[in-house]
């Protein structure tokens, strides 16, 4: 059939699945309704990493969540909406945080996972201006006993996929692993090797290579429509005309639901809304920081540092709460020290305030497969929180699918019917 494969959306898991569908030879096209990398793969803390990518629903993640009723400076807040659906994807959250289903979720994740720092290379070495750096990701915090309990829970779970350090370092020293510690982190050790991106650029250098191989960028463009003949997508809708396909890939993020439903084929994304912020720190962390008690992060990207966390289940908004940010920087001083004094010096050190709604499933996989009922088209959304480490992945085996028609096995764990029921 004549035609691009048009995939929909401009996120890092769009563009590197155009990517890899280009480099195998196909003719391929990119909609997007923003700009490049414009919506949650924009304002992440980049992290490229295997030691934090976990489905979200765990053992003790509901419980979490009910005590941060009330209390928007929770990590995790959760604020119920009168609405069936939420109700109904809280109930399938709460079935798949069980140890058992995270055991599964989390071995699949590390399946897809397993070539993402080769893949990585590869993009590097064919001229993507990927800003991937490893320096390392430092779990912090402020008790001994915490740590250990990290570390013992990291271990069992890694199962050799990552290398781990023997013991937690405790007191004094646990500063000297990274400049920036304050004096309140009492305990922390040392993953080598984790990465982190700039995101947005990453985006961008995805685009200029897309670009340069002759991948056609419609951004600020809407998909308005699906065109069907005999069972098949043969053209999108666009408030700029219409784009005939030979097939389309919905990697939409969170606009992916109404694009699935013009096929006839709901999705239960709900937005996990995250926050971050930049700012300049002296000394600036070296590594990658995990706050483990406040669960809250710092990359340094660039010249800067980006401050990010929380989890608000609040609906599917972008709403910007100034109290996360506030509670977010507030968790930081534990373990960065008292880097601002009062909320006027808040606002005026920090820059570049952000949520972004991060898609998730109520059990915290991905969809990456065929849509059900069309031999020709594709999704992968749902990545939550891993959208950059997965991205790569995701792209590179979707592609293969798409080109023979052979589902990988690493794909099969993100099929689109378990979600049926």
């Amino acid at each position: 059939m004549n035609g691009p494969v048009v995939v929909v959306g401009g996120g890092v898991v769009g563009l590197c699945t155009a990517y890899y569908l280009a480099a195998s030879g196909l003719p391929v096209e990119v909609v997007e309704r923003g700009d490049l990398g414009s919506g949650a793969s924009r304002g992440n803390a980049g992290w490229v990493c295997l030691s934090h990518s976990t489905p979200v629903p765990a053992p003790g993640v509901v419980r979490y969540a009910l005590r941060s009723l009330g209390r928007p400076d929770s990590p995790l807040y959760l604020r119920p909406l009168p609405d069936p659906a939420f109700v109904r994807w809280l109930w399938r959250f709460w079935r798949s945080s069980t140890p058992a289903a995270f055991r599964r979720g989390y071995a699949a994740i590390a399946e897809l996972n397993r070539d993402t720092f080769g893949l990585f290379d590869g993009l590097r070495e064919a001229g993507v201006e990927t800003t991937l750096t490893r320096p390392g990701m430092v779990h912090a915090f402020l008790s001994a006993a915490e740590a250990r309990h990290h570390l013992a829970v990291q271990r069992e779970m890694a199962d050799g996929r990552y290398r781990l350090p023997d013991e937690v370092t405790t007191g004094d020293a646990a500063r000297l692993l990274d400049d920036a510690l304050a004096p309140g982190v009492r305990a922390a050790y040392l993953v080598e090797g984790e990465g982190v991106v700039d995101p947005e650029a990453f985006a961008r250098g995805l685009g200029r290579a897309l670009a340069a191989s002759g991948v056609k960028i419609h951004e600020h463009t809407r998909v308005s429509g699906i065109r069907m003949t005999a069972g098949r997508v043969t053209a999108l809708d666009t408030g700029q005309g219409e784009i005939p396909c030979r097939a389309v890939v919905i990697a939409a993020g969170m606009r992916s639901p109404a694009l699935l439903r013009l096929l006839g084929r709901p999705l239960p994304l709900q937005a996990g809304k995250g926050y971050s912020f930049s700012v300049d720190l002296d000394p600036a962390p070296r590594h990658t920081l995990y706050f483990g008690e406040r669960r809250a992060v710092a990359s340094p990207i660039g010249s800067t540092t980006r401050i990010g966390g929380t989890m608000e289940l609040s609906g599917n908004n972008n709403r910007l709460d100034w109290r996360r940010i506030v509670a977010v920087a507030l968790a930081s001083r534990h373990y960065l020290g008292h880097w601002f004094e009062d909320p006027d010096d808040l606002v005026a050190r920090i820059r570049d305030p952000w949520v972004g709604g991060r898609p998730f499933l109520p059990d915290g996989l991905p969809v990456i497969d065929r849509v059900p009922g069309h031999d020709n088209a594709y999704t992968a959304t749902g990545h939550g929180m891993l959208g950059i480490t997965l991205g790569p992945a995701t792209g590179h085996q979707l592609a293969h699918y798409i080109r023979t028609g052979n589902r990988p096995p690493a794909l099969r764990p993100f099929r689109f019917d378990r979600l049926r029921g």
